[in-house]
Parts: C-alpha cells; structure tokens; sequence
C-alpha cells in the first residue's frame, strides 16, 4: 500500500469524515453533486466494506447528523436523502472502476448497503460516499482470489467483545495500523447495557447514552455511539469485515426464543416480547453492519451463517451459536455433574446449520476450514477430579454431543486443516481441538484460536497461566489482556500473534505480541513459532 494510502485511510483526519476534494473526472457523473439539504457532515458513523467475493464486496455507510440521537436515527430528516459511492482502483480515487447512487431512507435509518460486483478478484479497491457536498472518509477493501486460484498469503486479523464503558477502543486502531487484508468479528460488537449495571473495578472510563437495548430506538442509538468512535472507524476502513454476533447484541446469553431473564421487570421479557426484541435487535445489526440482502431479517428471523471462500486458501465458516441453540442446562453459568449436557439431541447450532456446515467440509478443497464462531469450543472442565465436571453450560461443554458431531464431521471429511476461532471469554487461549477428551491418548485433530476482548472487563492482569490447564493438557495458552489476533495464512502454515495491549482504561496504549505460534499444513494441533 502507498504511502497516501496510509495516510488516507489512519491519519488524524480519518474520524472526522473530512470532506476530500473530488477530481473533477472522478465527479462529473456523480447526480448527487444537487444539494442534499444536510448542513452538517453525515459521514459521523464511517464507512465500512465486507462480503468479499471475487468480483465484488458490500460497501456499507450510514448518515447521521447526530449519532445519539434519542430516536435512534441520527438527527436525519424524514425525507430519503441520495447517496452517491465510488470504487477505484487508488486511494486518491483517480482511476474509478465503479459508481452507482442509492436512495437512503427513514425507514432504514439512512443506511446504505451496495453490492458491488463487475470487479477482478485478488485485488485492492478503495472507496467513498458523497451526499450533496458532504464526502465521507476514503476506504480500503479486497476482493476475494479466484475461485480456483491459491494466493501466496492472506493476512487475517479476528476480533470480539468491545464493552465501550470498560476503554477505548485502541486496540481497533492498532489492529488497523497492522494492516489486515481481512477481519473476522467473532461477536457483541456492542453492549446492551445501561450506564452504571455492568462496572469494572475502578470505574468505567466511559458510558452508555441511553437506557438498557430493548427497542428499535435504543439498538439504532447503541449502534451509533460505538460506530461514532474514531478507532473502530479505522479498523472498518482498512479492510473487508465478516461479521457474526453473540449474545451481547441482543440480550445477555440469549438462546433462540429465551432471554437472559424470563420476567425481567426492567426489560419486561416474556418469551412474545423477547421475539419483539430480538426482531429490533436483529434489524438494527442489519442496518449497522456490510451484509448482503440475503441477511435481510425477517421479524425476528435472520440468517448469518455463511461460508465465504479465499480461493483455494480458505473457507470461513461464519456460525451462529446463539439463534438455534436449545436453551442452557440448569440455570446457565458454571455447573457440576450436568449428565443432561451429554445428550444426543442437544444443539448449539440447529439441525440445518449442523447440516450445512458438515456438508460444507465433505465439499470442501480448500488448503484450510476455518470455523468462525462465538463460544469455547475445547472442553475446560475447572475440577481437578476425575469424577467430577465443572464446565460453562454456555459454552459447547454444555452441548458435548454437537461439539463432538462438528469435530467428527471435520475428521470423517478429511478436511485438510481445521482451524476454530473464537470470542466470548474475554481470555487468549489456545487449544489442541480433540474429538474425545476423556481419552488421554485421543490425538488431537484441530486447533482453537480463543481472542481476547477489545475491552471487555477493562485493562486485565497480564497472567499467562491459568489452574485448569494442569489437568486440561490440551488447552496450550492462556494470557489475561486485551487485544485480537492476527495471522499470516499460506498453504503451508498459519502464523499467529496473540496481540496485547498494556491498558484500554485511558487511550493510546502501544501494542505488543504476547505469544505467537504456528499450525502447520496437515498436522493438527500446535506449533511453536519459528
């Protein structure tokens, strides 16, 4: 990437949606150059691109003149407001390949999601929006290899839970400035909490504007502010997003029609209201995030798993471990001797995603099958005692029987190399992935890459070890800080750096690599870097 590249895209200005000159040859068949009516910038929530394919991507943006506005949408008017974009193949914006304009509406609070196709796949393209003479900040974003082609590299960063109150979001910026030409979000991208009920030690450094996220007006609200933050406008800015949610993006460890609290008197959740939540819910994630239509939600149905191919490199199996899930054993939490968590028609995923996604590993020929997900996905039993389980009943451990259908599906397809990301437990870990942990001499025949939190639960202790992992072998690593993860993917290996910050509760802390390994190609489990 040049050096205006650099400059465009994580200078002082890039949060502030400066207005950029358009060359004329760039501009001259742009019809919103009319007056939008906005006299303020509308740019204030960035702009964002994902979906990669190999001819094509999502360009996403949404107008706000004032992003906290109470109602949800941004101090916008009633009226539908035209929305120029262009695609180019510089980041001066010079050689444009694409252009096009969209009507945004009240009704989708102004957002703009366009599928751009037409383009050549493996290559860099930037992007920009124009209403009236407003010009949003300057984009970077990729399109995927051809399908049959096997590029030499693929820089992949992933990332999850980014509590707002508990710091700042440095830890996007500096995943920016690693210059990922990918980024998975493995989840509660935002918060639903009011100011003041979830307080890390100390204090929180920042707060929600806004009550608890229950209705349509609150989740367009809660999207905004974080939106609004310049560093997570530079991590959206430098390359394409997949994205996927957990629970925090509705409701607290919500599964399929079960809120967190049945009759909750504040948020008045009943099983009927909770659909009605999780319908405002998904339609606000919808408006908020570069999706195609074909994550359109329908009420409180949406459909986000998906699998996204990187050539010959990869497949990202994008999951959704919250919508189809049977609800979790005996009250949620940590539980002991939990028999019922064995059992065969117990789901985390749903029939037809287990299906999909044990289908997509008999199709697969892909150097590597990258499972995208949310939750801990190795066993972690915190008793020493044999006889005894004491597992999380949020996590897969209270789905045994999914878990071991996915990892058996995976080694009965012979996939090549396979790779579980995961988010949730504001904790690195990394673990050996086996199909039967009971077993000591069970090889292991895959590997999870847990990330930390960009925030959540404030600037942690920076142990790199933890009690359980004396009688649990196979989880590898741990480190209590925040941060995300980067890897370099090439036939060959994966290379990954577990990146940390040295705090999150004040701005501007320089990031570093706590520890780093390597997954080679065809042999499961992990490897020391070198």
């Amino acid at each position: 990437m040049d050096a205006i590249s650099r400059r465009t895209l994580l200078g002082a200005g890039l949060g502030a949606g400066a207005i950029i000159a358009l060359p004329g040859a760039a501009s001259a068949n742009v019809s919103t150059a009319q007056d939008s009516g906005l006299r303020t910038d509308p740019f204030t929530l960035g702009v964002a691109s994902g979906e990669p394919s190999p001819d094509g991507f999502v360009l996403w943006t949404r107008l706000a003149v004032d992003p906290l506005a109470e109602n949800g949408l941004g101090g916008m008017p009633t009226r539908p407001v035209v929305v120029a974009w262009e695609v180019a193949e510089d980041a001066r914006m010079a050689r444009i390949v694409a252009r096009g304009v969209r009507r945004t509406t009240i009704d989708e609070a102004h957002s703009v999601h366009v599928e751009v196709s037409g383009l050549r796949p493996g290559r860099e393209y930037f992007y920009r929006f124009r209403a009236g003479r407003h010009l949003s900040m300057t984009g970077r974003t990729l399109t995927s290899p051809a399908p049959r082609e096997t590029p030499a590299a693929l820089a992949m960063a992933f990332a999850s839970c980014a509590q707002y109150e508990h710091g700042y979001f440095t830890g996007y910026r500096r995943l920016a400035e690693d210059h990922p030409d990918l980024v998975l979000h493995l989840g509660d991208y935002l918060y639903e909490y009011r100011k003041d009920s979830y307080v890390i030690d100390g204090g929180n450094p920042r707060d929600h504007a806004g009550p608890e996220t229950v209705s349509l007006e609150g989740y367009r609200q809660r999207h905004a502010q974080y939106k609004s933050d310049p560093d997570l406008q530079a991590a959206h800015a430098i390359a394409p997003w997949l994205v996927v949610w957990d629970d925090h993006e509705v409701d607290n460890n919500w599964a399929d029609d079960v809120p967190e609290n049945v009759n909750a008197a504040e948020q008045n959740d009943t099983l009927e209201r909770f659909r009605l939540r999780r319908a405002a819910a998904f339609k606000a994630y919808y408006e908020n995030m570069p999706l195609r239509a074909s994550s359109v939600p329908t009420g409180p149905d949406m459909k986000i798993y998906r699998t996204l191919q990187w050539g010959q490199l990869a497949n990202f199996h994008m999951m959704d471990t919250r919508q189809y899930r049977d609800d979790q054993l005996a009250g949620d939490g940590w539980k002991k001797n939990v028999a019922e968590r064995l059992a065969e028609n117990r789901t985390i995923t749903g029939d037809e995603q287990e299906k999909w996604l044990l289908d997509g590993f008999r199709s697969s020929t892909q150097q590597w099958d990258i499972l995208g997900q949310q939750v801990f996905f190795a066993e972690r039993d915190r008793d020493r005692a044999p006889e005894v389980d004491d597992v999380s009943m949020d996590g897969w451990d209270g789905y045994a029987a999914s878990r071991r259908r996915i990892t058996q599906g995976w080694v009965d397809a012979n996939v090549r190399n396979a790779v579980v990301l995961t988010g949730d437990v504001h904790r690195n870990w990394a673990n050996d992935v086996k199909v039967d942990y009971k077993d000591p001499q069970s090889p292991a025949v895959g590997t999870e890459l847990v990330c930390t939190s960009v925030t959540s639960t404030g600037n942690g202790n920076g142990a790199t070890s933890d009690p359980v992992q004396a009688w649990n072998p196979h989880l590898k690593f741990y480190n209590d800080q925040r941060g995300y993860v980067n890897t370099r993917i090439t036939k060959d290996s994966m290379a990954v750096d577990f990146r940390v910050l040295d705090y999150v509760t004040t701005p501007g802390s320089p990031i570093g690599t706590k520890a780093s390994f390597r997954i080679d190609d065809g042999v499961a489990g992990l490897q020391a870097a070198g």
